[in-house]
């Protein structure tokens, strides 16, 4: 009679369980379009940057910074977010910069010289950055703890589905429409999102008393050190590193910043960002494998794009096409991680998403110069399923235990720290993909010597080649001869050490998939903010 009882009080609770109503959703998914809009457009120029550089009149060595000034501006905007979002209302907050970033978006097409394009990408970064911890703590406010892990799977969508589809995205319109055109896709998104936020919000007072009390110090300290940090990491490759003494000095500025931005919210009294978050074991470990997978999600969408395009020598669009496999997919999937949490603990879910994303990296690391776009089509469909189960799982765990309180503060330095992660693994992995070219180019070349008779040959049939080809002086066909068996242990060399930064990132994954197993169990949707 007791079993009876208490069934029928469960089955009672759960049908009293508060549900979101449609003003709720509306609000949480037009916070949703912001997120996917400011997350595609990290991505949406990795194909395109050829066509924008030859667009603007700069060179292949400064075009990498079309992208990065739009990642430094998120990375910095976001811990402030749940700050300035306080200072002058939710609401306000969120339509303004939702205006602004369309606007900055279209000011990038109107761009013919390459300081102006880092100027309108950073500040539509900027504005663009706030839109993703928001829709973020939207979920984790608006949506009681039941419906949490739907509102989750949405925002697992745009994080890892817009990187994947972005460069499919940019490559097409940039092939058939010209690379202007990227930069007006947030045009009616954003009208979207405007009108449906307006509609939704409650309107709330500004608090400018809050400006006096701001942790200042924290904010220009981050600024600086963040700013610093993540020039390091884009001109470092290309300046050799610590042989420079500008990357040497800028190294020590981030480190003084950062440290000092560190100490500064350990101490003040209202910090910034609340880095005493991280002491609770679910919130510390879910962050440290949000920054390890962000490390796998950038960097993949980062190395293939250079492999097809470098070794393959694969236009936009094409590039575009063979990414889009990486991302259509989970458009299928990730709406079902909701319901496989309910039935199963979220971190053998998480686990087995991460593991099945290491495994899709495995199985490039035995690239040839015959892996195109073709031989990837697996490999990308693997990594779809493994994503698709990645975010909800890790979002859930890593948000179970936050109050609603510190909803805001929790978006912000998770959503930061997974940027930060990915800005650091696709510097890392471009040092490591050149250090070990040129590894591999030196192995192969004490291989290539004219004491070994099968080189005289591979000389002697490419000599005889350029010579049936118009080339009638011996002397200067052997000089080509030779120049073209240095263009096939480079390019050899160069398929080697993509190989190996995919299995760098495998094992950046396994590490991340372990290191789930040690948080504590967590109900499904017992996220912040649960009612």
């Amino acid at each position: 009679m007791s079993d009876v009882t208490t069934l029928s009080g469960t089955t009672a609770t759960l049908a009293s369980a508060p549900k979101a109503g449609a003003r709720e959703w509306i609000a949480v998914l037009a916070g949703m379009i912001g997120a996917f809009m400011a997350i595609l457009n990290i991505q949406i120029t990795n194909a395109s940057l050829l066509d924008i550089e030859g667009g603007i009149g700069t060179g292949v060595d400064n075009g990498a910074w079309i992208s990065t000034s739009y990642l430094i501006g998120e990375i910095i905007v976001i811990p402030l977010t749940a700050y300035f979002s306080s200072v002058f209302s939710f609401r306000r907050y969120i339509l303004t910069n939702a205006v602004l970033f369309p606007l900055f978006s279209m000011a990038c097409a109107f761009t013919d010289d390459l300081n102006s394009m880092i100027a309108m990408r950073g500040l539509q970064g900027f504005a663009g950055g706030i839109l993703i911890p928001m829709a973020f703590t939207m979920v984790l406010t608006k949506l009681p703890k039941s419906q949490q892990p739907i509102g989750l799977a949405i925002f697992a969508l745009s994080v890892t589905f817009a990187p994947a589809i972005g460069p499919t995205i940019g490559g097409y319109l940039t092939e058939n429409y010209g690379w202007q055109t990227i930069f007006f896709i947030n045009t009616i998104p954003s009208a979207i999102m405007v009108i449906a936020l307006a509609a939704t919000l409650e309107k709330q007072p500004m608090q400018l008393g809050l400006l006096r009390e701001g942790d200042w110090a924290g904010i220009v300290t981050m600024s600086i050190g963040l700013a610093a940090l993540q020039t390091v990491l884009e001109e470092g490759n290309k300046e050799d590193w610590f042989s420079s003494p500008f990357i040497l000095k800028l190294s020590v500025v981030a480190f003084v910043f950062l440290a000092a931005f560190i100490w500064i919210e350990l101490t003040v009294e209202k910090p910034l960002v609340k880095l005493s978050l991280l002491k609770q074991r679910n919130f510390g470990i879910g962050v440290v494998v949000n920054v390890l997978v962000g490390v796998a999600l950038f960097g993949t969408v980062y190395i293939l794009p250079q492999y097809l395009g470098q070794v393959q020598r694969y236009n936009a669009e094409q590039i575009g096409n063979v990414l889009a496999w990486t991302g259509l997919p989970q458009l299928l999937l990730i709406p079902l991680v909701p319901m496989m949490m309910k039935r199963f603990d979220a971190r053998y879910v998480g686990f087995l998403g991460i593991s099945i994303f290491a495994i899709s990296c495995f199985m490039n690391i035995m690239l040839s110069a015959d892996n195109a776009g073709d031989q990837f089509w697996i490999p990308n469909i693997v990594r779809a399923i493994g994503q698709a189960l990645v975010l909800t799982p890790i979002t859930a765990i890593t948000t179970a235990g936050i109050g609603a309180a510190d909803a805001a503060a929790a978006s912000g330095l998770t959503n930061m720290l997974r940027n930060l992660g990915g800005a650091v693994g696709t510097a890392t992995l471009g040092t490591l993909l050149t250090k070990r070219e040129q590894f591999h180019s030196n192995i192969i070349g004490q291989s290539i010597t004219l004491s070994r008779d099968e080189v005289r040959q591979r000389l002697d049939l490419l000599t005889g080649y350029f010579q049936s080809h118009g080339v009638s002086d011996h002397a200067k066909a052997s000089t080509q001869a030779v120049v073209t068996l240095g263009r096939i242990v480079k390019r050899q060399a160069l398929i080697m050490g993509f190989s190996d930064t995919f299995a760098i990132i495998a094992l950046v994954l396994a590490i991340a998939a372990v290191a789930l197993l040690f948080t504590r169990r967590s109900e499904a949707g017992s996220g912040a903010g649960a009612h």
